[in-house]
């Protein structure tokens, strides 16, 4: 017997941003390998289901991604429905490509079910729109994250210094060579910025300043999932606020 492997998005966190394919999915599944930020609401709606953690966390002790690949290949072979619970969208810093590999490499079939990534739940707390016309047109996903091993690549700083609005994943833990990589390629020190840790959860921090700030900023934070939001359509959003409250 060879099931079907499905790479799902978990969402940023609460239970009821998933999307109803992603439920009826975990409900039906034989197995789930879930992510370490996946939230035990969400592992709830997977009552009949085999549960392995299979999550990584940076600086912790992780599970190998070849593991990953492999304990996949391995359940599918013996279950109908296998669920692959990313944190957030699969497809988006979520090693999605290897893992499509390796089911596609054993003639595995896969399916991929989108979740709502971090970055738009961040921007949902803070009630900023990530565009805004004549502020930001465009927007930039990136991370300063490297594999293990890997060497350092600064071609992310780059990208988030030339973005109308960068969203940096994983880039709180490395709050002050952000700050200094980004000022050393043009971005005004005083360049709006927001932090949000555990978006959507009930653990939320948002915090908001400027670029030269933000080494103090994420020191304010605890040890949950955080993301950094650089542009001007930050100052934007909190200054329509306050205009909507005066």
């Amino acid at each position: 017997m060879t099931g079907i492997v499905h790479l799902v998005g978990a969402g940023p966190g609460a239970a009821d941003l998933l999307t109803l394919r992603a439920a009826r999915l975990l409900a039906d599944a034989d197995v789930v390998l879930y992510d370490a930020l996946v939230d035990p609401s969400v592992l709830a709606l997977a009552p009949n289901a085999k549960l392995y953690n299979v999550g990584k966390r940076a600086g912790r002790p992780s599970t190998d991604q070849r593991f990953i690949c492999r304990l996949l290949v391995r359940m599918a072979q013996r279950y109908k429905v296998v669920v692959r619970l990313k944190g957030g969208d699969p497809t988006l810093f979520g090693r999605a490509a290897e893992e499509l590999s390796a089911c596609r490499a054993a003639g595995i079939p896969v399916s991929i079910v989108p979740g709502v990534s971090a970055g738009f739940a961040a921007a949902a707390a803070l009630g900023v729109s990530l565009t805004l016309r004549s502020v930001s047109r465009s927007v930039t996903f990136v991370t300063p994250a490297i594999a293990r091993g890997g060497e350092a690549d600064e071609a992310w700083a780059q990208a988030a210094a030339a973005a109308e609005t960068a969203v940096i994943y994983m880039g709180a833990a490395q709050a002050e060579r952000v700050r200094c990589e980004l000022i050393a390629r043009g971005v005004p020190s005083d360049r709006p910025i927001a932090l949000v840790e555990s978006a959507s959860s009930a653990r939320e921090i948002t915090l908001r300043g400027q670029l030269k700030d933000l080494p103090q900023l994420a020191g304010q934070l605890g040890d949950g999932p955080a993301l950094i939001i650089v542009g001007e359509a930050v100052a934007e959003a909190q200054a329509s606020a306050d205009a909507a409250a005066a």
